[in-house]
C-alpha cells in the first residue's frame, strides 16, 4: 500500500493505492486539511501602460498591445489633464483606456481611427 497527496482545485487529498494483479486500484480517499500552506492567488495583471518617448518634436505615446483603435477621446490641439482619456483601443474584445501620463497638449493624432496596431506603433503625440 502506497500514500500520496494529491491536490486538486487547490483542495488536498490524502490517498492510499494498493497494487492488485499488475493493475492499481484507490482504496481510500481522505481530505487533508491544512497540510501546507497554500501559495497565495497570482495577482491580477495590471491594465496596459501606454508606452511613451520623449523626442524633440513631443512625447509619443505608443500602442501598449496589438488592437484596433475604436475612438479617440481627444483632438489635435486640445489640452489634456493627467489621467485623461486619451483613445480606446480595442485588444482581445476588451476596450482598453489609454490615459494621458501628464498635463500636455495634444500636438498630433498620429492613427486613424479603425486603424489596427501593433505594439509601440504610434498613437499621438503629446507637446
Amino acid at each position: 500500500m502506497k500514500r500520496y497527496k494529491v491536490t486538486v482545485n487547490g483542495k488536498t487529498y490524502e490517498v492510499e493505492v494498493e497494487e492488485i494483479g499488475g493493475g492499481i486500484r484507490a482504496t481510500a480517499v481522505t481530505p487533508v486539511a491544512e497540510l501546507a500552506p497554500a501559495a497565495p492567488p497570482a495577482p491580477a495583471p495590471a491594465p496596459a501602460a501606454p508606452q511613451t518617448a520623449d523626442t524633440g518634436d513631443g512625447e509619443i505615446i505608443r500602442a501598449p498591445l496589438p488592437g484596433v483603435i475604436t475612438e479617440y477621446k481627444v483632438k489635435a490641439g486640445e489640452r489634456v489633464k493627467r489621467g485623461q482619456v486619451l483613445l480606446l483601443l480595442e485588444a482581445m474584445k476588451m476596450q482598453n483606456e489609454i490615459m494621458a501620463p501628464r498635463d500636455a497638449l495634444v500636438k498630433s493624432i498620429d492613427n486613424n481611427q479603425g486603424a489596427n496596431v501593433n505594439t509601440g506603433d504610434r498613437l499621438l503625440t503629446l507637446e
